[in-house]
């Protein structure tokens, strides 16, 4: 993925958690690698407390380094990477500071990409204020979620944007669309004729997309109170991943053809009946526990938490797609705070053979399926049955591997260095349209608005679990299980 592309960097939140783990760690293993960054391409941090870029570089090299590279960092790269790296310091609630970027950056080179890596009350001052200075011309802007708090807020934030930059100029960011285990998934079903004709309701009988994570709220208490895990993560990240699983073949992997075909999934999706959200929806909020031997607090004793907070830090649905493809198919949506494991996974459970030769271990839980794991590590298995070595037909349940470190010697990209590098290069694919976005919240607000109106609590589950028991029992009305139950 080299690239000759010259580009100007501005990163606004240039001292923020996201710029310091993620951002530019991901713009360093893109230079490191040689060839994927244009030599003259400039990164400009954008912050207000730092004295100059004496002292920036200095809070880098203390807080980017630790995540700059898994196999340590090599110091001539890295000196050569601090080169790229400029300062501005401005404040951002001054419409009038925004001249002295525009003044810093008039003469660098290439496209502008500007990166709003803030809280998103300030997007909408940040692109006025850049509109102001005459900063939205030759330009692309990336906007970090969440992008608003419901439809009307979404609207409103896009509509202001909108107003200033072009729809094909805005980038909202989703990582999990980076991962390269979705680019394989991709890959295998409209690269191969193996999966494709078993793509289907004939063949699937559940799929399951879980996003877990270990960590709680940890400093975001004030922010998460008021968000929950569904606006959080499944408006978008396990929506986005439900489109790339369930979308038909697109005409080509230009942008508009994927994200067309991302939106009619999307349009497709069954309404939610408020009076049934009992049977399809599961709520949580985490209690006490001990997770790897340490004890952890519960949701109400956090940080910024309200001690009678109904705010849910675990959800699960039932979602059913309304199209020929996929009619009948449940597809089942989990995440949750403060579980027994991080783990990001989606597994397609096929239908058992309709008559067994074999006897009744062809029939067996843990064969015909493929496991996507985006995380911690990122695999993609086909379990299957084979037969055990010895005498008599007796089965057992195997995989076959998709190991990329064995066919292929490049690293695997991480999310954000391939999503970052897809901005400066235009390319667009990879990221949320406006109308996929607002498809998103017109199915989830009757969820949201009839847990706002509910006098009922989440139901409690200890820290260290996978969740209440509400939602194994969802699953186990349909004859089936969470993955990790199985085993």
């Amino acid at each position: 993925m080299q690239t000759d592309s010259s580009f100007t960097f501005v990163l606004f939140g240039g001292t923020g958690d996201l710029s310091m783990r993620k951002i530019l760690p991901a713009l360093f293993e893109a230079h490191r690698a040689g060839g994927m960054l244009a030599d003259s391409g400039k990164i400009v941090a954008v912050a207000r407390h730092v004295a100059d870029r004496g002292e920036y570089l200095q809070w880098v090299d203390e807080h980017v380094k630790p995540h700059a590279s898994k196999n340590g960092v090599d110091e001539a790269a890295w000196t050569s990477f601090l080169a790229r790296i400029e300062l501005v310091k401005i404040d951002l609630g001054n419409p009038e500071d925004f001249a002295q970027l525009r003044d810093a950056i008039q003469d660098m080179p290439g496209i502008r990409v500007f990166y709003l890596a803030t809280g998103p009350s300030l997007f909408v001052p940040i692109c006025h204020a850049l509109a102001a200075v005459g900063l939205n011309h030759n330009a692309r802007i990336v906007l970090e979620k969440p992008l608003g708090y419901d439809l009307k807020s979404s609207n409103a934030i896009n509509d202001a944007v909108g107003e200033i930059f072009a729809e094909e100029q805005i980038y909202r960011i989703d990582h999990y669309l980076g991962k390269e285990p979705v680019q394989n998934l991709l890959a295998l079903r409209f690269g191969n004729a193996l999966f494709e004709p078993l793509w289907r309701r004939e063949w699937v009988e559940s799929i399951q997309i879980t996003i877990a994570e270990e960590l709680g709220v940890e400093a975001r208490g004030d922010f998460y109170d008021n968000t929950g895990a569904l606006r959080d993560m499944v408006q978008n990240h396990l929506l986005q991943l439900l489109a790339i699983v369930a979308m038909e073949p697109p005409h080509s992997m230009d942008s508009d053809s994927v994200r067309d075909e991302k939106l009619r999934v999307l349009r497709a999706l069954k309404p939610i009946d408020p009076h049934e959200i009992g049977k399809v929806a599961v709520r949580g909020q985490y209690h006490s526990g001990v997770i790897r031997g340490n004890a952890v607090p519960a949701y109400a004793t956090e940080h910024g938490v309200k001690p009678d907070s109904s705010t849910e830090t675990f959800v699960a649905l039932k979602v059913e797609i309304e199209n020929w493809r996929w009619a009948g198919v449940p597809f089942f949506l989990r995440t949750g705070k403060r579980l027994a494991d991080r783990v990001a996974e989606i597994v397609v459970n096929f239908r058992a053979v309709p008559h067994s030769a074999l006897g009744a271990s062809a029939l067996r839980a843990g064969a015909n399926r493929l496991v996507i794991r985006l995380q911690p590590n990122e695999t993609i298995r086909l379990y299957c049955l084979a037969k055990q070595p010895g005498e008599g037909m007796n089965l057992a349940s195997v995989y076959l591997d998709l190991a990329f470190d064995r066919f292929f010697r490049e690293a695997q990209m991480e999310a954000y260095q391939r999503l970052l590098l897809d901005v400066i290069n235009g390319r667009l694919a990879l990221f949320v349209r406006r109308d996929e976005q607002e498809a998103a919240w017109r199915w989830v607000e009757p969820i949201l608005n009839e847990w706002k109106a509910s006098t009922k609590l989440p139901k409690p589950y200890a820290a260290g679990t996978w969740g209440p028991a509400a939602a194994s029992a969802m699953l186990a009305q349909h004859g089936t299980c969470w993955l990790e139950e199985e085993n």
